[in-house]
């Protein structure tokens, strides 16, 4: 077996450091952002229709996701400074546990989903086709939920202990696979080919998803369980929960959870709000969540990479060099944010055609592209400077940042926009907008308080 080299991130260069377990990070989202990018593309060839439905139910998902997240912040934390710290046999308990109790969490979701699905699609429209849409694709995708959170786990393991490149690896793999089974189980003859397919429709888009989600969990669990990561895990581990391991787990991570709640509640609320606009507006609005997802997922590879950088440091007690490290993440996301934004404002009608040719969705679209387009760059300095409260365990600041930017701004601007004003669906992506510089406001805020710099797990 090939000689595993270790990483001490807590020494040399802090930009090099970064870069070197951020490039990897970056790249595997990098394609999972491809995926959700030709993923749409192939929805959008069944109908506008298909569109909106994935459009609902990924705003229904958020759900779920607020315990993924939690456990998910909580796990950067503790696995990052119990590595940095020099405590491989913590790391190794708290990978274990995370792994296990997300996965116990997840199967729970995935029946609440199942339940609340078809209730809470009619919250967002009466059209039988969207909502038949909405059931065929996220029953599937629930099923196989704690797969998914699971697989999060594992990669997000051995991003805190230094090791970027298998999970680049693992994510590239099966987002090419994913890429590669979507036209095979969607269609009945596979586009711009006379070969013959499985014709599974909307379906076969979720099939393939949970397939290639169950590879990824499959090979990411056989690497920590072999040692070919820099923690070897135990089975028998996996099947143990520590009751203040789990304290931690839920705890820590609960401002963070709490922040994605009234953020994805915002999303909930503002998804009805663009309904009333009519379904091409919805399937605008699931064109511009997999946008938004061109520029998050790159970000959020960058991201991990700095908490995981921030989190040894600040195990290893050097304040400095996680400051230093929260500046280069938040400087380098403003850069690769800028130019995302630059060819969506000069390309927005081809980008838009690319998922749907329809003329409608395409004006509502190009105006959508042009005015979030600049809340690229909040995005990447709220979330380079994050970094520091992810590593460190303080994630109070998601939570006022959520609440001030979504329910104290967005909510009560888009409903005077809808119900009292009755103007354009511009205004509600105007409400975006500002939203995000509100956010990063909040962010600066706390950032400078420093707290951060004394908190520990």
């Amino acid at each position: 077996m090939q000689k595993i080299v270790k990483r001490d991130l807590t020494k040399g260069n802090i930009a090099k450091n970064l870069l070197i377990v951020s490039i990897p990070t970056m790249f595997g989202f990098f394609a999972q952002t491809l995926y959700d990018f030709i993923d749409m593309i192939w929805i959008g060839k069944i109908s506008a229709q298909a569109v909106a439905g994935v459009a609902i139910f990924s705003t229904i998902f958020w759900i779920a996701d607020i315990f993924n997240e939690i456990i998910g912040i909580s796990s950067v934390s503790l696995i990052s400074q119990s590595y940095g710290a020099g405590q491989t046999d913590k790391a190794k308990e708290m990978i274990e546990q995370s792994i296990f109790f997300k996965m116990i969490v997840s199967a729970v979701m995935a029946i609440i989903l199942i339940i609340i699905l078809k209730p809470l699609s009619l919250f967002y429209t009466d059209d039988s086709t969207v909502i038949k849409h909405i059931l065929d694709y996220g029953i599937i995708r629930s099923l196989f939920l704690p797969f998914m959170f699971s697989s999060f786990s594992v990669n997000t393991a051995m991003r805190c202990t230094g090791d970027a490149r298998h999970p680049m690896i693992i994510m590239t793999f099966t987002a090419l696979l994913n890429i590669i089974l979507d036209p095979i189980f969607m269609f009945e003859t596979i586009p711009g080919t006379s070969l013959p397919g499985l014709g599974w429709g909307i379906q076969g888009a979720a099939i393939a998803t949970v397939f290639s989600t169950f590879i990824a969990f499959s090979v990411g669990l056989f690497l920590l369980l072999t040692g070919r990561s820099y923690v070897k895990i135990s089975f028998l581990g996996l099947f143990s929960l520590n009751k203040e391991n789990i304290k931690k787990l839920f705890i820590i991570g609960l401002p963070s959870g709490l922040e994605m709640f009234f953020r994805q509640g915002s999303q909930f609320l503002l998804l009805k709000f663009v309904s009333l606009y009519g379904t091409h507006a919805l399937a605008t609005f699931g064109i511009g969540m997999r946008l938004f997802n061109v520029v998050f997922l790159p970000l959020l590879g960058l991201s991990m990479g700095g908490s995981a950088v921030a989190g040894q440091n600040l195990g290893a007690n050097q304040i400095n060099r996680t400051h230093r490290t929260a500046l280069w993440t938040a400087f380098l996301g403003s850069i690769i944010t800028g130019i995302i934004a630059a060819v969506t404002v000069i390309f927005p009608e081809q980008i838009i055609r690319l998922f749907v040719n329809n003329n409608q969705v395409v004006e509502i679209g190009k105006n959508m592209i042009y005015i979030i387009a600049p809340s690229f760059i909040a995005i990447a300095l709220s979330m380079g400077l994050n970094t520091v409260f992810s590593g460190s365990g303080y994630n109070f600041p998601y939570l006022m940042s959520g609440i001030a930017s979504r329910w104290l701004f967005q909510i009560p601007f888009s409903a005077l926009v809808v119900y009292v004003f009755n103007l354009p669906i511009s205004y509600i992506w105007i409400g975006f907008l500002v939203s995000e510089f509100i956010e990063l406001l909040v962010i600066l805020i706390y950032y400078y308080q420093g707290r951060w710099k004394n908190t520990r797990v």
